[in-house]
This record gives structure tokens, sequence and C-alpha cells, in this order.
């Protein structure tokens, strides 16, 4: 982080506000399963989803469910590509639709690409989030419904979007297979195991998460099973097992020398004292072309609250070098200043050429470029520089460092909340939405209900109405 508008004295202060805001005391908390989600009145124990006993994270009912869950996830996973859990024709699966959203789904989706050159290659996992009927049309299409698995995750059983992805896709496999057929090609991932048996998945084919698991904290939940389908249990426990690595390293490092603690202090610096109000997400490595969506819900999701002493900055990014030839121009010389998280593997598996070195030399050349700036007489080519950048730098970008940056994150995620003041663990803020939309809904059928609506909805109402007779 020494690209950063930081020196020694000012990261000895930001360390005092840690104190002052008992980041000790609520890790302490966190750790001991205390309902620290507040408006919730309940615990965050993402990190027993990849304990081991003897770790102390929570008590040993979570851990024991952890435990649990784990090894049937597992079990189910080998028997799926070993060709012992087959379809209800006798044909083994060789895909996973994998329909969820939100936490549910930026997760697993992002691991899965970050992963590709670890994925059997005899196995497919696609994704359906979206409602929009275009995604889960494009998701099904060119699948053999005898060899397709459909995983539901979502904790509720409830969540708009993906019950309705989720009935075309039981409604393609019954049209195939027959309605009671098509059962044993459904899994889900749940807190509502009722639900999901209403539903029509199996109890041996239901897998559990619980309310101490938020949604954007729960890719080494269950939540994983369609990574694990893609790239092995065995890989997916490599993943839980970098997480850990880093959960270790942020219970017990020194604040001033604790990843988690420091980048976020960094960021708070950033956002709440010097008013940088957003912050680029920049991984030079496309296996992590899905990181910056990932952590824009997991920070901004979390931490964009009104009622603390800060709030997160606005979370964008894609890609280096494509990012480069996008939106480098605003941070080189736009007038607002945007920070950059700079992600990079030291290694890669790819020999081609000098790819990856350039690729490095890129990275470098960026981060040099937004500190040290360019003088010029002529303003359209003068770069002001001291534009803030941190950067991280894995091993190289497998199962385990993955798992280490996603628990990093996390981790970091949480911290900046204590300093702030906001609860990371509740997102109420999508609440209004999805109330409104289901009563608009009836009124998009035609329906007359109880609900009123504001003049510019109500018109909007009307045209859509419209236009949907007319294309009868």
């Amino acid at each position: 982080y020494s690209k950063n508008r930081i020196a020694p004295a000012t990261m000895k202060l930001l360390l005092a506000l840690a104190g002052e805001a008992d980041v000790v005391g609520w890790r302490r908390r966190m750790v001991a399963g205390e309902p620290i989600n507040e408006s919730e009145g309940r615990a965050a124990l993402h990190m027993a989803l990849r304990a081991k006993k003897g770790d102390g994270v929570g008590g040993k009912d979570s851990l024991a469910r952890a435990l649990r869950e784990r090894a049937r996830l597992k079990r189910f996973v080998d028997d799926v590509h070993m060709g012992k859990r087959k379809g209800t024709t006798g044909k083994p699966f060789r895909t996973a639709v994998a329909i969820g959203i939100g936490g549910s789904y930026l997760g697993p989706a992002m691991a899965v690409e970050a992963l590709h050159p670890h994925r059997r290659a005899e196995f497919e996992v696609r994704f359906a989030a979206n409602v929009d009927g275009a995604v889960i049309r494009r998701a099904l299409s060119g699948l053999d419904p005898e060899t397709t698995l459909v995983v539901v995750a979502s904790k509720t059983f409830t969540t708009e979007e993906t019950m309705a992805n989720a009935r075309a896709a039981r409604q393609w496999l019954a049209g195939a297979l027959g309605d009671r057929e098509a059962l044993t090609h459904v899994a889900a991932v749940t807190a509502d195991a009722g639900a999901a048996d209403r539903f029509g998945a199996a109890c041996d084919n239901t897998f559990l998460v619980w309310d101490w698991v938020g949604g954007r904290f729960s890719l080494t939940s269950a939540m994983g099973l369609p990574l694990a389908l893609a790239v092995g249990a065995d890989n997916f426990e490599a993943l839980l097992s970098g997480a850990r690595d880093m959960d270790r390293h942020f219970l017990s490092a020194p604040l001033a020398k604790n990843m988690p603690v420091v980048l976020a202090l960094v960021d708070i610096w950033n956002a709440s004292f010097l008013g940088f109000r957003a912050r680029a997400v920049v991984p030079y490595d496309e296996g992590l072309a899905k990181l910056p969506a990932f952590l824009r819900q997991l920070e901004m999701e979390s931490n964009g609250k009104p009622q603390g002493r800060g709030s997160a900055p606005v979370v964008f990014g894609e890609p280096g070098t494509n990012a480069q030839h996008a939106f480098f121009q605003a941070l080189h010389q736009g007038p607002d200043v945007i920070p950059c998280d700079f992600i990079a593997a030291s290694e890669s598996p790819i020999t081609t050429g000098d790819h990856h070195r350039r690729l490095l030399a890129n990275m470098l050349a960026q981060a040099e470029a937004l500190m040290r700036g360019r003088p010029a007489t002529d303003k359209a080519r003068a770069f002001p520089g001291n534009r803030p950048s941190n950067v991280i730098l894995l091993d190289r970008l497998d199962p385990f460092s993955l798992g280490q940056l996603v628990a990093l994150y996390e981790h970091k995620t949480f911290i900046e909340g204590v300093v702030w003041g906001v609860n990371p663990f509740d997102q109420w803020g999508v609440e209004l939405g999805k109330e409104l939309a289901t009563a608009i809904l009836p009124a998009l059928k035609g329906k007359t209900g109880k609900a009123r609506h504001d003049s510019s909805t109500a018109g909007l109402i009307r045209r859509l109405r419209t236009k949907k007779k007319k294309n009868r």
C-alpha cells in the first residue's frame, strides 16, 4: 500500500482509530458466535464454514453442522463425478445449471471462472441469475435433460428471481422426463429444507446453510456446490483451506501487520478522510474477470448504509489490460481521484510467449504512472499523479490462493463496518424494491389491486400494458 497518500504517522492514527472502534473486541465477538448482526439478531460465523476442530470459531454446534454438510457435499460431488449418482434414466450427469442470485450466484460464478484451469473436462457448470427469460433459456440451450442436474440456491427458497428460473428449469426437465422423474435432477442449497422439499428437491439432494451465514459471505458454504461440481471436491477443499489460512492470519496477526485490517484502514482513509468515493478493482488475470462484481456486492451491499460514520465507496472494475482501454483515462487525468486495487499472480500456467510478463509489466506501469504522473506544458498531456493504489500479489491463481483472496476481502469488509459503525451483515436496502415489484406485477398483468403508484410509475404501467396488448 506504499503508493497511497499515507505516512507512518497516518497509519499510527488509523490504528488508533481501529482501537477506538474496538476492532479486536468485535472480532472476538464474531468468533464467539455472538449476534453481531444486531438488526436481525444473528451471528456471523462464515469462518466456521472452513474451520477445523480446535480452531475455536463459534460453538460446537455450528462447527459440527458445517463439518457435516461439508462431508455430505463431498460425497455428493464425488458420487456425481464417479457416476454413482445418475439421472432418472441411468445416464451420468454431465452438466449442472446453477440457479441463484446475489450471494448465491456471484461468488460461485466468480470462482468457477477463476479456477477454469482446474475444471473437470467432462463436467460443465452453467449459471442463471437474472429473471430475464433469455438467461434461463440460454443456460438450458443445447443441454440434454437426461444428463443435466439443476442446482437451486436460495436461503429462503422465496427469492423471486431464483424461483422463477427454478420453475422454468423444472418445467424443462419435466417436459422431457416426466414430473416425478424430474425431481431426481434437482438439488437445493437452502436454510429452509421444508421449502426445498415442497419445491421437489429430495432430502439427500438438499444441502443446508444457516441464518449465521450471510449470502455475500457464503461461497465457502454449501453455496459453493456449483464450484465443487466444476473443479472437484478436493479443489473445493483446497479453497476452504486457503480461506482458513487467511482466517488464522486475521485472528492472530498484530493489527499493524494484519492484511485485512490494513487494507480496510487504507480504504477508510481514502474514502472517509480524503473523500475519494469510488475505488477501481483491476485484476491482471483474466480468470478474475468476475472478481470486481463479486467485491462490488460484498462491499457495497454490506457497508453501503446511512447509519454510521462512513460508508462503502462505489466499487467497479474489469480485468487489465482491457481496463486500460476502457476507464483508465479517468483514473489518470479525470477530476475525481479514484484509488485502485491491482491484483495479479506472480506465476501463470499459461506459457504462451511472454504474455504473462507483458501483463505484469502493464500492471506495474499503471500503478507507477498513477503515483508519479508526468508534468507537461501541454495540459492535455499532463498527468497530475499522486493517485493511490494497492498491489496484491498471489503466488499463483489456484484454489488455495483464491480462498485466501476471498477471505481477505470478507474480513476487510467486516473491519470497515466496525470502524464506520454499520452492520455489514444485513441488507434492508434491497427490500423496498422487492415489495414494490410484487405490487406492480399484477398491474402489468391487467389486474386491479389496492396498490397506488405515483403518476410516473402509473403512466409507465399503462404504456407497457398497451404495448403487450398490441403484441399479442
